[in-house]
């Protein structure tokens, strides 16, 4: 997840240490919830500046309140096909759940002051799923979302695949409701995919979308034919926990870490892969010597210089290597 910084695709607001009076307002989950995850969503732009708030205040007071780290994309950085913006929040399950109702409250109510009693109730919300965790929602024959309907009294709709942006890997799940039948939707269903394990190692993807509008692009330079059928850009590349490590966005330099065993993807025969990046993207790519991992990991480090477009579209096309040499161990 690439933090904030004048190249990164992701503004993150101020982090701020857990509020221990706020715990008693937190909804009991089981153990294995208590362990750190995640949730994506999509808002207008209009309603990603209410829940900044003026300076960052609204959203450092959220997360002060829930103990989640609230992070958005940036001003005009849309998930592709639409013109919304994407938060994410990161925490324990409980933590996760008291923000979505901090925002998800704050917008409902800002929606009320301005329309007044001609508001909606039952308004629409999108949640971002990984492809390959849709199915732990839909369920045999369509049985756990049913029930998830049933039982959270919202309508829920899971989006087809988009194939119109090359490496997209995530669907919309659309959640139709007043608030209180989204949050129980917003609870059964984060509550099923904390259960996948590929639901929790994509944290580590990066949060970079952007790159995906420029995908079409790259038949400009002679690359386009070579990235066209692979799958999993983004979202894949960490179905294996040591696939993406930890990342550091500094000024115009993205660092961060791949498997040591998935490097020779990267770089290719000869170097050719590494070559062929550099010139598609206009980036510069730097590789760290064997040993010298990302700390804590058994990841090389990767930098990519250059401008922001040439890091994002550098970095999309390396996790495209990874995520395709991870997809063929998975199989394997």
């Amino acid at each position: 997840m690439m933090m904030e910084s004048p190249d990164a695709s992701c503004v993150s607001s101020p982090d701020v240490a857990p509020n221990p009076s706020s715990s008693a307002l937190r909804p009991k989950s089981p153990d294995d919830k208590e362990k750190p995850t995640y949730i994506r969503f999509l808002v207008s732009n209009a309603a990603a500046g209410s829940v900044i708030g003026k300076g960052g205040s609204t959203v450092t007071g959220f997360q002060s309140q829930s103990g989640a780290r609230i992070q958005l994309s940036r001003n005009h950085e849309f998930f592709p096909g639409t013109s919304d913006r994407i938060i994410m929040i990161t925490g324990t399950f409980s933590e996760i759940i008291k923000a979505m109702e901090l925002i998800l409250a704050k917008l409902l109510n800002e929606a009320r002051a301005e329309d007044g009693d001609d508001v909606d109730p039952r308004s629409k919300l999108r949640l971002i799923v990984p492809n390959n965790c849709c199915g732990g929602i839909i369920g045999k024959g369509g049985s756990t979302i049913k029930s998830f309907i049933e039982d959270s009294q919202a309508d829920i709709k899971i989006s087809p695949q988009d194939h119109n942006f090359v490496g997209l890997n995530d669907r919309l799940v659309t959640l139709t409701g007043c608030l209180d039948e989204q949050m129980q939707a917003i609870i059964l269903i984060l509550s099923k995919l904390t259960e996948d394990s590929h639901y929790s190692q994509s944290i580590y993807a990066p949060f970079s979308y952007a790159v995906l509008y420029n995908a079409g692009n790259f038949g400009s330079n002679g690359a386009g034919g070579k990235y066209q059928n692979n799958k999993g850009l983004l979202s894949s590349a960490a179905t294996t926990r040591s696939t993406v490590g930890s990342q550091e966005n500094r000024g115009d330099a993205l660092t961060f870490g791949v498997a040591d065993e998935h490097i020779g993807a990267v770089v290719g025969r000869g170097g050719r892969n590494i070559t062929e990046i550099c010139q598609a993207s206009g980036a510069r790519i730097k590789i760290s010597d064997r040993g010298d991992f990302v700390s804590g990991t058994s990841d090389r480090k990767i930098t990519i210089t250059g401008s922001d477009a040439a890091i994002r579209m550098a970095e999309a096309m390396i996790m495209q290597k990874v995520s395709s040499v991870s997809e063929s161990e998975i199989r394997s």
